[in-house]
């Protein structure tokens, strides 16, 4: 069978997704591959949130163009958001891509490569000169064409009901999982709603059901998934004793034996009622982070964007969750350099975010999308301004970030092991409850494991620190330590 490269680009939604398409080849028989060089279908998950995404695929489909020469049997396709947005300019643009792909036909992907790949090796067979973008030209005669889907939410069932039953890694630990699609919000630089329709969700029982099967495979962490996550279920469930459809959710899943944590992303600041305000304070498995975007502080701006809150309001939440929750850490989404923004607006954002003291943020420089509201405003900023107060606004979060990670220093802090450190091999990492990066020496068997590890050092986003005792799986009743980790190089009990 046909061997497959998959390569993501954007959000976790994307990476959600990535793992759908992987899943439902696999299970037709193909094989995943880590490098292009070795496969015969080449694809692309893609974003179109912000240019910078654009650039990087439509980047890397442009290196591959020689590999297109070089190896015709090859299908070449682009997934996700930006074939949603861009469909058949992509197909006129780059002659070597067969496959364009929307978000709501992923369940066809596996049948449409099937086709591609059979009809490629038979023109290729017959007359080893014939181009193979002939093999496109047949396709495009068809009225079912399938690399172009416009948001199309009959197709979303079939989608959908194919990711029920996730494919693991070995030991994963954490898991995705989607609970809705599409947004209605309409903010005035995003194309989400045009790529991902408008919000409709899953039910709570279809959605607990998703988890348990994950749990009862290893998993312990999971992240529930939604444009805007904290909007969940409002135009199809009721709310139940004044609690919302979300927080209803919230509740179901925070039951279910085996799981040890649960995250949600990305919300938006309107959706945090009292309910769920209440829900971060009482609910046990619900972990200390809260990513919620401010996009500005500039109440002028944030009109603009159609954000429908003020930075005083956004302030006011702010001190609402942390007084809910001492020990929370909150993250944020901010863009710097939207139409109109004025000195007075980028300082007005500046010292919000110098009095908020983010945990992290990520720091943007507005960039126009095409069919968006934003994209026609008048008094479009240079790039060089964008520039300079993305760096200067980076540098404020990077001193909060600091200071965060320094008062954990000495602390001990329970860490979901997740495997290796990708940046030191012969290291471990995982993540706090706050979404804390820390690596640790240990052995593989604490993979998958919540250990204690006393916070030693804090170097640039991450913490080092030490295991000690009480950790699961380090120091059984029989022994001074786990068998595993008693051999491990440099490895010590505490």
């Amino acid at each position: 069978m046909p061997k497959f490269f998959l390569k993501t680009y954007g959000c976790q939604m994307n990476e959600r997704d990535s793992e759908q398409v992987a899943h439902s080849l696999m299970a037709r028989g193909y094989e995943r591959v880590g490098h292009e060089s070795e496969a015969d279908v080449v694809l692309l998950n893609t974003c179109s949130v912000r240019d910078m995404a654009d650039q990087k695929a439509l980047g890397k489909m442009g290196m591959l163009g020689r590999m297109a020469k070089e190896r015709p049997h090859v299908v070449f396709g682009f997934l996700g958001c930006m074939a949603q947005a861009r469909g058949a300019e992509l197909l006129k643009n780059l002659p070597y891509v067969d496959l364009v792909v929307g978000t709501q036909k992923f369940h066809r992907v596996p049948d449409y490569l099937d086709e591609l790949v059979a009809k490629k090796k038979s023109r290729i067979s017959e007359d080893a000169q014939r181009p193979t973008y002939n093999v496109r030209r047949t396709m495009q005669n068809r009225m079912d064409d399938p690399r172009f889907s416009i948001v199309d939410i009959a197709e979303e069932a079939g989608s959908q009901s194919m990711i029920r039953k996730q494919q693991l890694a070995p030991r994963q630990t954490t898991a995705f999982v989607s609970i809705m699609q599409g947004c209605n919000m309409h903010c005035t630089f995003c194309i989400v709603p045009q790529t991902r329709g408008a919000e409709r969700s899953r039910s709570i029982d279809e959605i607990v059901n998703e988890v348990r099967d994950l749990v009862s495979r290893g998993v312990k962490e999971i992240t529930l998934l939604g444009q805007i996550v904290n909007l969940y279920g409002r135009h199809e469930f009721s709310k139940i004793d004044n609690k919302s459809p979300f927080v209803q959710l919230l509740e179901a899943v925070n039951e279910i034996d085996g799981l040890e944590r649960l995250r949600f992303t990305s919300p938006h600041p309107i959706g945090f009622r009292d309910d769920l305000i209440d829900a971060l304070s009482r609910l046990p498995k619900l972990a200390e982070h809260v990513h919620l975007p401010l996009q500005s502080g500039s109440n002028k701006i944030l009109k603009a964007m159609h954000r429908a809150y003020t930075g005083e309001k956004y302030r006011d939440l702010v001190q609402c969750i942390r007084q809910a929750r001492e020990t929370i850490s909150i993250t944020t989404d901010i863009i710097v350099g939207f139409p109109g923004e004025t000195e007075d607006d980028y300082k007005r954002t500046r010292d919000l975010v110098g009095e908020i003291q983010f945990d992290n943020a990520f720091v943007f420089r507005y960039s126009p999308r095409r069919g968006t509201p934003a994209a026609t405003m008048p008094d479009q900023i240079d790039e060089r301004i964008k520039e300079e107060r993305n760096q200067d606004l980076l540098q404020v979060v990077n001193e909060s970030s600091h200071r965060k990670l320094e008062r954990l220093v000495g602390r001990d802090v329970e860490v979901l092991c997740e495997g290796q450190s990708k940046t030191n091999p012969e290291r471990l990492m995982g993540r706090t409850r706050t979404n804390k990066i820390v690596v640790f020496q240990g052995c593989d068997e604490l993979v998958g494991e919540l250990v204690n590890v006393r916070i030693e050092q804090a170097n640039g986003f991450s913490l080092y620190g030490t295991t000690i005792r009480g950790n699961i799986g380090i120091l059984p009743v029989s022994s001074g330590g786990h068998p595993a980790c008693s051999n491990a190089a440099g490895w010590k009990p505490a």
